[in-house]
């Protein structure tokens, strides 16, 4: 190809596997703190007094080959891989996923919910159905899009504007969402342990409802631009579709995971929604009733002015465990009710598969807790920082506009490197420490760079399922190929990336929490021995 997108192909193609990107970016890690070892590079710890004079405590960058550090890599790297946040957050999380999505619900709940759409409605409940379904993994990408393309032409629609609107809700809006799931378990872990390399704030932990507020607003933000932009500027550039309801489905051997008989399919998705309510009502009833424990009750006392969030702190962190819980039961409860699961070794093989799909996260956050945890320990990383937020101030530039940045170049490093986990563990090291410096807290480094994260997936042809995406397009127009499935997308994707940057400056600037305990706004602990 040439032009832009040629040149994003190709360099993005040069560049190596995340996994040994990190292991080259440790290696010139490694130069770099030798370099800055040597010249005795150092900054004022912001929050930390020096103990004999009482004046900020220095920190200078220690060498990662001093005795200390080649120590420290090689007795703790099983602590540092295990202890690595993200780890324990994300596959607990989809242990419970993995029997959702095995099971069919996943599926099966998209597919009736698009499917019991009334046409005039069409657009935006695909749309919808694409933002909530990227709790579903890869089921929003193998169901929900290829589906949206056969409902389109079955209502006499272009199907490409249908698998258009799927993909900028599953893969453009994968941020947007009513609720948090693995996405906030993964990137909330990653922040955590960036905080935690900075020691800046050492009593700060994720909370994975972070940015609960933020990214349900984001969801019916995005919802209208989809809407618009299918039906007022991709569909009039498509043209009437002639090609009949069935022509995509022509010499396509792939299975469709939604053929199923509907009265099955409706029976497990009634015992889903049982399973749903109960965990629903287990978790409501650990909150309210008497001695429960979910409330911390006891850390209010003795102080006059106490936040109910600091009570409600441990339900926050049980999120994780509740969402294991429910994509666990109502899993098992719809491959129950539809035969998927026959019995408790189904449901055992489901979650051992899913532990096998994550074996390249597990290889990657190897490497990933590694480069994180050795930039903590030359202390580049807040150096970093501290330089980084002083140069910021320096220009004067007002704060919103210092995210609204960190968006636009989240969107542009998105185009080369498409996966969330790696960017935010290259990225968090000193955007985080830097950003809560000036102001900005850890969940608004998350919420800003998760608009970036998002909005430039659905046009590089890096992203893994772009070409999975094109084939589906291809059912339906053969002589349709990566520059005009781009093309297509271009015009969500500048608006996305202009609303959800224009949304972040504004949450700022109003100061509204994004989620519950988690203002926008942060304050550096008061500075101690």
């Amino acid at each position: 190809m040439t032009g832009i997108l040629g040149w994003i192909e190709r360099s993005g193609n040069k560049l190596p596997d995340p996994v040994f990107l990190f292991f080259y970016l440790i290696i010139a890690l490694i130069a770099v703190s030798i370099i800055c070892a040597a010249l005795g590079v150092s900054a004022f710890h912001p929050t930390t007094l020096d103990e004999a004079t009482g004046a900020p405590l220095q920190i200078e960058a220690v060498s990662l080959l001093s005795a200390e550090n080649i120590q420290r890599l090689w007795v703790e790297m099983p602590k540092t891989f295990t202890h690595f946040h993200p780890l324990g957050y994300v596959l607990v999380v989809m242990l419970g996923a993995g029997v959702a999505e095995r099971s069919g619900f996943f599926a099966a709940g998209m597919a009736s919910a698009v499917k019991s759409a009334p046409k005039s409605l069409l657009t935006p409940v695909v749309a919808l159905v694409a933002m909530l379904g990227n709790h579903a993994a890869d089921a929003g990408y193998v169901v929900l899009i290829p589906l949206a393309g056969i409902l389109f032409a079955a209502a006499g629609r272009h199907p490409l504007a249908g698998i258009a609107a799927a993909f900028a809700g599953v893969s453009g809006g994968f941020s947007a969402n009513v609720s948090p799931g693995q996405l906030d378990a993964l990137l909330f872990g990653i922040t955590e342990e960036a905080v935690a390399a900075s020691a800046l704030d050492p009593a700060w932990t994720a909370n994975i409802a972070g940015n609960w507020y933020f990214i349900s607003v984001m969801t019916f933000l995005f919802l209208p631009i989809i809407w618009y932009v299918t039906d007022k500027v991709i569909e009039p550039r498509l043209g009437p579709w002639t090609g009949g309801a069935m022509a995509g489905s022509e010499n396509n051997d792939t299975p469709d995971p939604t053929e199923q008989d509907p009265a099955i399919a409706a029976k497990g998705l009634r015992h889903a929604g049982v399973a749903a309510l109960f965990v629903v009502g287990l978790w409501f009833v650990m909150v309210f009733a008497p001695g429960t424990p979910l409330i911390d009750e006891a850390v209010c006392e003795g102080i006059n002015d106490c936040s109910i969030h600091a009570q409600l702190a441990p339900l926050y962190r049980s999120l994780v465990g509740a969402f294991f819980l429910l994509f666990l039961l109502t899993g098992w409860a719809y491959g129950r009710a539809t035969g998927a699961i026959k019995n408790h070794r189904d449901l055992v093989n489901m979650m051992a598969e899913s532990m096998k799909d994550m074996g390249y996260y597990l290889v990657l956050a190897f490497a990933a807790a590694h480069f994180v945890a050795m930039f903590g320990w030359s202390n580049l990383g807040l150096i970093s920082a501290v330089h980084g937020a002083d140069a910021i101030q320096s220009t004067g530039l007002p704060l919103p506009l210092v995210l609204g940045l960190m968006v636009l170049f989240t969107g542009l490093l998105n185009l080369f490197v498409g996966s969330a986990s790696a960017k935010w563990a290259l990225l968090a090291p000193i955007l985080v420490p830097m950003l809560m410096l000036l102001g900005i807290s850890p969940e608004g480094a998350t919420a800003a760079y998760r608009v970036g994260d998002s909005a430039t997936n659905i046009i590089t042809p890096l992203m893994v399922y772009f070409p999975l995406i094109l084939v589906f397009a291809q059912r339906w127009q053969k002589d349709f190929g990566l520059g005009s499935l781009t093309a297509m997308m271009v015009p969500y994707s500048i608006w996305l990336l202009i609303s959800g940057t224009l949304l972040i400056v504004l949450w700022f600037y109003l100061g509204i929490p994004l989620g519950p305990d988690a203002p926008v706004g942060y304050a550096l602990p008061a500075s101690g021995g």
